[in-house]
């Protein structure tokens, strides 16, 4: 699944759905994307893609399932989990985790390598999807869909009855997925007692996971999907809730994400995840929100502790997820050889991290996963993928900015939609943010609509203070709204 929360469209009227894509098809242009590949590049994927280079090691006699949303096509993860016995009665797990093994299709320096290293990543919002790789590796040969025996880096990480992994090996092996199954299903499955040994599994390590991370001092957030409602003309954005198994799952990405920074970094090479302490501002800036919503933050509460007091199923408090997702804002990749970097860690996982598990929809996670299978090999680091570690980081630094701007422009597509008929509307709002040179313009979190929009006033904002705000344009074209200030008329009497 993608990092960020993604807008998904949810309508059948044909008016509104042009309207998106013409309007994303604008946002594509002016970013200068395109879901479309170069000739020679889908030339060189199908030649791949025909020819793949399989590994020796047979392991599908693994029953591996894949668990994404239900129109998914590029699968990039298996999951396989069974029960290992220990003494005194309680024993731990096995967990096989099988990731697109992209090595079998690219050669460094080949068309597909080239170009993927000039996207960086997939981009994603309202349905639509630029993707890093040509759909004959994406989508097809590369794809673990169900039924078909594909090549994969099958990590093996066992776990013990706390939750916590305690070894990890990664190597290329055959696996073949049993099933495709949605959230909805594998929930479903879970729910009515029908579910297999891997998924009860899967949920019993992901609640301990969650503990852990808790008890770590570490916040992953429940990122929400925002879908695009209309009915009778009239444009709602709504959160999607977040099933259960979707957290669990993410745990069992997040322990491999762990155990590959723990092989790298013990080796001295590799690629990490890393994130810097939340900016204090933005934390006041949460805060502003959260009383903006009404969702109560006791102010002794620490930023993680209030993370995980929220429950994404509402939408007040989706909303403020959302929103915390600012505070992830430094984020980066750092490459090294030879030395450990100065600071390593991921803030929000209180610990290193690499990304090693959605190698087909993220640069960085094919370089980080050939670093860990030659560790594990006790063979060295491939020349090729240590002359590309130092310039990756700022690679992926260009791609995740892209991204967000795409994701950004989606958003305000929507938000313009949404609120094209309701110009001259007057809401309650909160000003969370006041621009320093500027102190007349700032951002307003509009509560009942859950966004936040640019507002002006003849004077300076009141940040942090309750206003009431007039929509005074919502230009879809232009992907533009603008609220100002409305200001208590004085008592004449």
């Amino acid at each position: 699944m993608p990092s960020n929360p993604v807008v998904r469209l949810r309508t059948d009227d044909s008016d509104v759905v042009t309207t998106i894509r013409a309007g994303i098809a604008r946002i594509q242009a002016e970013l200068e994307v395109t879901p479309e590949f170069p000739a020679e590049v889908l030339a060189a994927a199908d030649r791949a893609a025909a020819s793949p280079r399989l590994p020796a090691l047979d392991r599908t006699d693994l029953d591996f399932v894949t668990i994404d949303p239900e129109t998914a096509r590029d699968l990039d993860q298996a999951v396989h989990v069974h029960r290992e016995p220990g003494t005194g009665g309680e024993g731990g797990y096995v967990v096989h985790y099988a990731i697109a093994d992209l090595a079998a299709f690219i050669t460094p320096g080949d068309p597909v390598d080239v170009e993927a290293n000039r996207r960086g990543e997939t981009l994603y919002g309202a349905d639509s999807k630029v993707p890093l790789h040509p759909p004959a590796i994406s989508e097809d040969a590369g794809s673990l869909l169900p039924d078909q025996v594909r090549p994969a880096l099958l990590w093996t990480i066992r776990v013990d009855a706390a939750g916590e992994g305690t070894d990890i090996h990664v190597e290329r092996a055959l696996v073949r997925s049993r099933a495709q199954l949605s959230y909805e299903s594998a929930q479903a499955m879970l729910d009515d007692g029908t579910a297999s040994e891997t998924l009860m599994l899967v949920k019993e390590i992901g609640e301990k996971r969650i503990a852990r991370d808790a008890a770590r001092g570490g916040v992953s957030l429940p990122l929400p999907d925002q879908e695009i409602d209309i009915a009778d003309g009239r444009w709602r954005l709504e959160y999607r809730s977040l099933l259960p198994i979707e957290e669990w799952n993410a745990q069992i990405s997040l322990l491999t994400g762990f155990g590959a920074a723990s092989l790298m970094v013990y080796a001295r090479v590799g690629l990490l995840r890393t994130l810097p302490d939340p900016d204090p501002r933005d934390v006041q800036r949460l805060h502003r929100t959260a009383r903006a919503l009404g969702v109560e933050w006791p102010a002794e509460m620490l930023y993680p502790d209030f993370i995980r007091t929220l429950d994404p199923h509402r939408a007040d408090h989706a909303a403020v997820i959302l929103a915390s997702a600012r505070l992830l804002r430094g984020s980066g990749y750092v490459a090294f050889d030879g030395e450990v970097p100065a600071e390593p860690q991921h803030s929000a996982l209180a610990s290193e991290y690499a990304h090693v598990t959605a190698p087909l929809r993220r640069l960085a996670d094919r370089y980080a996963g050939e670093v860990c299978v030659a560790l594990c090999a006790e063979e060295p680091v491939p020349q090729w993928v240590l002359a590309a570690l130092p310039d990756l980081p700022s690679t992926m630094q260009r791609s995740s900015q892209q991204a967000r701007t795409y994701e950004r422009a989606v958003v305000d597509l929507v938000e313009a939609g949404l609120l094209v008929d309701r110009v001259s509307e007057v809401f309650d709002a909160v000003v969370v943010t006041v621009d320093e040179k500027r102190p007349e313009r700032g951002i307003a979190m509009v509560r009942s609509l859950g966004v936040e929009a640019p507002v002006s006033d003849t004077g300076p904002l009141p940040l942090g203070e309750d206003v009431r705000v007039k929509l005074d344009a919502a230009d879809v074209t232009e992907r533009k709204v603008r609220f100002s200030l409305v200001r208590e008329q004085p008592n004449r009497s």
